[in-house]
């Protein structure tokens, strides 16, 4: 178990890794804002095209198999990455460490789905699994906060190194393959079509996210549609689909996905407004507001436990819609938040809704691995991350722009003040540092009130998200029981 949680959680780490480490390489490798975005999210983009690749050429050619190639690949990104000497190698390094990423987290989890056959053991580790893929998202700024006290930004990549090392030796020892028995014909035109309509809409997405709803960002998400019917028509038609859509019309099936989407929504859309928060309107440094995150990754792993002991004897679906609910409270929490609150007020709120994350993540993973056929456990174990990285991407999108929309007409409302500092609260700690005190202090006040009035409106519009979600997911999931499950199954 512990040999396949560890490679998920530095695949999930390295999403969030470079947050502390993004002001150290500005300075030393002097990319431009592209470069720097492209940095950043490379890595994730390359992981939300591949994922659902490979994880059909793992049910193909052996999941443990494709857990080794993968392990080699991300460990030698990882060294490349951190010595990298340039802007544009490291961007490199990042694509081949998501390139790697890709076959970390499929594999991982449809190995889990063929060593683990008891529902009760196959529940808990799914649970373990969770929490730790969850969670590395959380814990990746920490570790980069703490690494980066001591080390050069390279070293947050470096760390990944001997992981995987160990992962190479054991793994042969510990872990016994497995893959589709009567896989097919491996589908080279749906692998293609696969990153053609995923790319594209989740950097449209993105693009939202940062400047709006403009043509530079609506065109991609065109073309990706495009490409979207062209792959769902060629897995209607293949006699080798890398995905069964049929499995869609089981309820189980479709809602784990859909929860699977909306939890990962609500934890990437609050985890970004709560880094910025944290470090602009409260003060913290980087370091200091990641350790007061802590208690929100211990949320993820408490309500990945109760999943597990809970689900023996409550509905799927009653758990799952608890799981939306409770998350759903947390951003009602956050809500209350102002920019003289106690850090507690929003860490209070944030680990509520990391402890709903929790239980309806590990009910939603062990709903989509139960309920699809065994053979196609690695297809099915990508689609689901699939729909988290879809729903991250909105996530960031819908949340990080209420707020950001928000914020601007806010501090548009005072035309002496807002001259460069309407775009971000960044830009206004930025310009106020070259103000005299008294007129930085009346920025800073009004800035501080404007972007916690869009934090607060975000979270509003997160818990409504997340309640609606809760009954539609729950009215879908009523009448889904470990019988039906098991019946699915067969």
């Amino acid at each position: 178990m512990a040999v396949l949680v560890l490679p998920a959680l530095l695949a999930s780490m390295d999403l969030s890794v470079l947050f502390m480490a993004s002001p150290s390489i500005s300075a030393d490798l002097n990319p431009t804002a592209a470069q720097l975005l492209w940095i950043m999210d490379i890595y994730g983009f390359m992981m939300a095209g591949l994922l659902i690749t490979m994880g059909g050429l793992g049910d193909r050619i052996g999941r443990r198999r494709l857990l080794i190639i993968g392990a080699s690949a991300f460990g030698a990104a990882s060294a490349l990455a951190a010595f990298a000497s340039s802007a544009e190698m490291l961007i490199a390094a990042r694509a081949l460490l998501g390139l790697g990423g890709a076959t970390l987290a499929p594999s991982t989890l449809s190995l889990i789905r063929g060593i683990f056959l008891d529902e009760t053991q196959r529940r808990i580790a799914v649970g373990v699994w969770t929490s730790a893929f969850i969670g590395g998202v959380s814990i990746g700024p920490i570790i980069g906060g703490l690494l980066l006290e001591h080390f050069w930004w390279g070293s947050v990549f470096l760390v990944n190194v001997p992981v995987m090392v160990l992962l190479l030796i054991v793994a042969p020892l510990l872990i016994r393959e497995s893959r589709d028995p009567e896989p097919g014909r491996f589908d080279l035109l749906g692998a293609a079509l696969t990153p053609a309509w995923i790319l594209p809409i989740v950097y449209g997405i993105k693009k939202m996210a940062e400047d709006g709803a403009d043509w530079i960002a609506l065109a991609p998400i065109a073309v990706g549609a495009a490409f979207l019917a062209l792959f769902v028509a060629r897995q209607l038609t293949t006699d080798s689909p890398m995905i069964d859509l049929r499995l869609l019309r089981r309820p189980a099936f479709a809602g784990s996905l859909l929860s699977n989407g909306v939890v990962v929504f609500a934890a990437a859309g609050t985890g970004l407004l709560t880094a910025s928060y944290t470090q602009t309107v409260l003060g913290y440094t980087p370091l200091t507001a990641a350790l007061w995150m802590l208690p929100t990754v211990a949320g993820s792993f408490l309500g990945a436990a109760c999943a597990s002991m809970l689900a023996r004897t409550i509905a799927p679906g009653i758990l799952v819609a608890l799981g939306l609910l409770i998350a759903a409270a947390g951003f009602v929490g956050i809500s209350f938040v102002t920019p003289s609150s106690h850090i507690g007020t929003l860490v209070a709120g944030y680990s509520a809704l990391t402890l709903g994350v929790g239980l309806t993540a590990t009910l939603a993973t062990t709903l989509v691995l139960t309920t699809a056929p065994p053979e196609k456990a690695g297809a099915a174990s990508a689609l689901a991350e699939t729909s988290s990285e879809f729903g991250g991407a909105l996530g960031i999108a819908i949340l990080g722009t209420v707020t950001g929309t928000i914020y601007g007409a806010t501090m548009g409302a005072y035309p002496t003040l807002a001259a460069n500092t309407g775009e971000s609260i960044g830009a206004a700690v930025a310009v106020a540092r070259s103000l005299p005190d008294s007129v930085s202090a009346q920025l800073l006040q009004q800035a501080f009130a404007a972007y916690t009035d869009g934090f607060i409106v975000a979270a509003r519009v997160g818990a409504a998200v997340l309640a609606i979600a809760a009954v539609g997911i729950g009215i879908s999931l009523r009448t889904v029981t470990d019988q039906q499950i098991s019946e699915a199954r067969e």
